[in-house]
């Protein structure tokens, strides 16, 4: 290509001239540009006629600002435009088609006619003298860019790619690109508008450089799509070309070592029933005629996988050795005398049961759990780590899974097979991961499962715990029965209200009530030291031997709980202070046994040995109450004012305890002589309060509490603070039978009080409390307020019975 030099020419004074105007919606036409145009607007087609007919083929020709105008006004064009010829003109059905070719640019001044076309006042615009080094350099850089261009196959119009191969001016070199290169309206008009020759240049080579760029990066997109698309099908033919010879190799007896080869293997050899096994065959079949590239093959590989990996037919082989569950039970826990009897009781059926079996020979009841066991009771007494000991004492394999806050019934069942990222549930996959079907089976916290719009897993866990149906549970996922019946379940939970009632039908419930201080200590002497010093990289080499009165010292004063873990919590703290001691101050050995070194470790006293009241006071008693994590003590509190004879309860109290102090007050003031209270009740108001205002409280079995609150209170007479009492009130004065009594004995033997009031229907629950709590506490059975008062306040009266305590228990019941 050659460059032609513009010539210098002068410039003179503009002349106006009117020619016919065409607007254009989504083109900007530039000097020396040759193009063709389609004309479908009336005004412009007559305006084209009128040019070419009448103004010796010119017309003036710009750009609409908007391109959405349908008749355009002069303020909605762009001024600068181009006089421009009319080379052809073809008429076709409704449009004119026309060749036409930029001459130079023009400023349009007015639109001097509307109608029938757009006549156009205008004066050419000059053409400014430039340096000709500059033009020339501008000229060169473009050309560059335009060989680099023609290189990468960027394709220009004919009529454009004939000027540039004639030879042309620098300035029309500008405008053929400018008009060639992908920029917006306005970035091109703005072209247009540039008169000097360099500066057009220069912006014309940036543009190009510019859809360079993007079209190597569309380029390198590409070819990198065609690469991973050649790969795509370079592996669909090698894996097809691989699945013909493997099939010829199977014709001719050879082994095969493919993934769906050993796929088939494991099929072929588990025990699983016939019929889910044929199932199984169809869907690997399946699998093999659409290919592993398919969409859908990967759901089937692992359905068939996941399928394969349950350990059908496998089995622990059972020990059922009474004395040696006994002996495992006894090393891993202790106390519990109860819950053990209940567990070898159980074990002792299965023995016999599987007599029966080799006698009989019968393979349906082989193993299959006719109960399923529920362990209800505080945190931290032993009910998880007894499913352990279970299954070692049966030689089975043990699985543990948390139930807290389940929501989903797909985390039971499993999610059917239609539904992307879809897994069996918990229940398979613990027998996943157990290998074998008769694995000890913990589900924790089985109170603490929750429901909504996904489903009830309680409701999906009555098919999975009723003996009756569990031997054909069908997962969603798995779609297919699995025998549940030789699981052993064990559930484990804190709440029995948090159960389910049709849940709770289908378990046999073993209440764990809360340690006592003597058995505290015998946990922590046998098992947590040993634990924690080993969890600590410490050795018995490293401390002396830690002495009893320290032990019950840790117990009594840094400890408050039903179960034992905060006091493991403790011990672990203070093994930790003994493993920086030897680290950092190069001891061998550490002595614990001294009180000022424990309260150094940990703190001050936490807890006073006693949490009975530090004295005798009048208008406060202590209760005895009940809770899912153990039992406790609660003070009643009664303060009498002046006052216009108003009942005041505090103490965040729930509907059932408010009742019982009504009818405690009822009772009171209906035997007010008898007890020698003169105050005018009219004239008084009456505040009880329990404190631990933030705790919820509720229940009956307070009442005989309140009303010796009541009277202390209203005689002035005090309580002594080693005497406890439980039991509902009636409004007639009798004392009726409560429950968790048990736990109430431990909290009060916690608190060391001596003297516990009891209802005398409650005589048969004493069986169940430890031997250590009746050894320090006296239990006084007690059917009537008349029975409490000589022992509370140490004189008798006789208050009126009108209702037998047969009747009354009857009632209760």
């Amino acid at each position: 290509m050659t460059i032609k030099s513009e010539n210098n020419e002068k410039s003179l004074e503009p002349v106006r001239k009117i020619l016919p105007l065409i607007p254009l919606r989504n083109m900007v036409l530039f000097p020396s540009v040759e193009t063709s145009l389609f004309f479908g607007r009336k005004e412009s087609m007559k305006a084209l006629l009128y040019g070419y007919d009448n103004a010796n083929k010119l017309v003036l020709i710009t750009t609409q600002q908007n391109p959405k105008t349908e008749k355009p006004e002069l303020k909605d064009l762009y001024t600068v435009g181009v006089l421009a010829k009319i080379e052809h003109i073809l008429q076709t059905d409704g449009s004119l088609h026309a060749i036409v070719k930029g001459i130079s640019r023009v400023n349009i001044i007015a639109i001097t006619k509307q109608e029938p076309h757009l006549m156009a006042e205008f004066v050419d615009l000059p053409v400014i003298s430039e340096s000709t080094t500059d033009v020339q350099e501008s000229a060169e850089a473009l050309l560059s860019q335009l060989k680099k261009a023609f290189a990468m196959g960027r394709q220009f119009d004919l009529p454009a790619m004939m000027h540039l191969s004639t030879g042309i001016s620098s300035s029309d070199l500008a405008d053929q690109v400018s008009f060639s290169v992908e920029a917006k309206i306005s970035e091109k008009q703005q072209l247009l508008e540039t008169l000097l020759v360099s500066q057009r240049l220069k912006a014309a080579t940036e543009y190009l450089i510019q859809e360079m760029k993007v079209a190597e990066l569309e380029k390198s997109i590409e070819e990198k799509t065609q690469e991973k698309f050649n790969a795509g099908v370079k592996r669909n033919i090698l894996q097809e070309r691989k699945s013909q010879i493997e099939k010829e190799l199977k014709k001719l007896g050879e082994e095969s070592a493919s993934e769906l080869d050993v796929l088939e293997k494991k099929i072929r050899k588990s025990l699983m029933p016939k019929d889910i096994k044929k199932k199984m065959l169809r869907e690997y079949n399946r699998l093999v005629e659409m290919g592993t590239m398919a969409p859908e093959a990967s759901y089937i590989r692992t359905y068939l996988e996941t399928i394969v990996e349950i350990p059908w037919g496998k089995y622990s082989q059972d020990e059922v050795k009474i004395s040696k569950a006994k002996q495992v039970l006894d090393e891993d826990h202790y106390g519990l005398e109860e819950v053990k009897e209940r567990i070898l009781e159980y074990l002792a059926v299965i023995k016999l049961k599987s007599k029966q079996k080799s006698k009989t020979k019968l393979k349906s009841d082989s193993g299959k759990m006719t109960n399923i066991l529920c362990l209800m009771g505080p945190p931290g007494v032993g009910k998880t780590s007894i499913g352990k000991s279970i299954a070692k004492a049966l030689n089975r394999e043990f699985v543990r899974i948390s139930l807290g806050g389940v929501r989903d019934e797909a985390e039971i069942r499993g999610h059917r097979r239609t539904y992307v990222g879809a897994m069996p549930g918990r229940i398979v996959k613990g027998i996943k991961e157990a290998k074998s079907m008769n694995p000890v089976f913990v589900l924790d916290e089985i109170d603490k499962l929750g429901s909504d719009y996904r489903g009830d897993p309680s409701a999906a866990l009555l098919e999975t715990l009723d003996p009756e149906q569990n031997f054909d549970f069908t997962d969603h996922y798995l779609d297919v029965p699995l025998d549940l019946s030789k699981v052993f379940f064990v559930l484990t939970g804190n709440d029995i209200s948090g159960i389910p009632g049709p849940l709770r039908d289908r378990v046999e419930i073993i209440n764990f009530s809360g340690y006592t201080q003597e058995e505290k200590f015998q946990i922590a002497r046998k098992y947590l030291i040993k634990k924690q010093l080993k969890a600590n990289g410490l050795t018995e080499k490293n401390i002396l031997p830690i002495d009893d009165e320290i032990l019950r010292f840790i117990i009594d004063k840094y400890t408050r709980e039903a179960g034992v873990r905060n006091l493991e919590r403790i011990i672990a703290t203070l093994f930790r202070k003994v493993a920086k001691k030897i680290v950092v101050k190069k001891v061998d050995k550490v002595n614990l046994n001294s009180k000022a070194v424990i309260k150094k470790y940990l703190g001050p006293e936490k807890y006073s040995s006693q949490l009975m009241g530090k004295k005798d006071q009048v208008g406060v008693s202590t209760g005895l109450a009940w809770s899912s994590v153990g039992g406790d003590i609660l003070f009643i509190e009664v303060n009498i004012m002046p006052g216009k004879g108003q009942l005041i309860l505090t103490g965040k109290l729930g509907s059932v305890m408010k009742e019982s102090c009504q009818a405690a007050v009822s009772f009171v003031r209906s035997q007010a002589s008898v007890f020698g209270i003169t105050q005018d009740f009219h004239k008084i108001d009456i505040h009880i309060h329990v404190p631990e205002g933030a705790t919820p409280k509720d229940g009956p079995s307070a009442g005989g509490a309140i009303t010796t609150a009541l009277v202390s209170a209203l005689t002035g007479v005090p309580v002594p603070r080693t005497i406890g009492m439980t039991g509902e009130i009636t409004i007639r004065g009798n004392i009726l039978e409560i429950g968790g009594l048990k736990e109430k004995a431990i909290a009060a033997h916690r608190a060391g009080l001596k003297t516990i009031l009891i209802p005398k229907d409650n005589l048969k629950s004493l069986v169940e409390i430890p031997k250590e709590v009746k050894k320090d506490i006296t239990f006084i059975p007690v059917e009537h307020y008349n029975q409490i008062y000589p022992i509370v306040f140490g004189k008798s009266i006789n208050l009126p019975k009108s209702v037998s305590s047969s009747r009354v228990a009857q009632a209760s019941a």
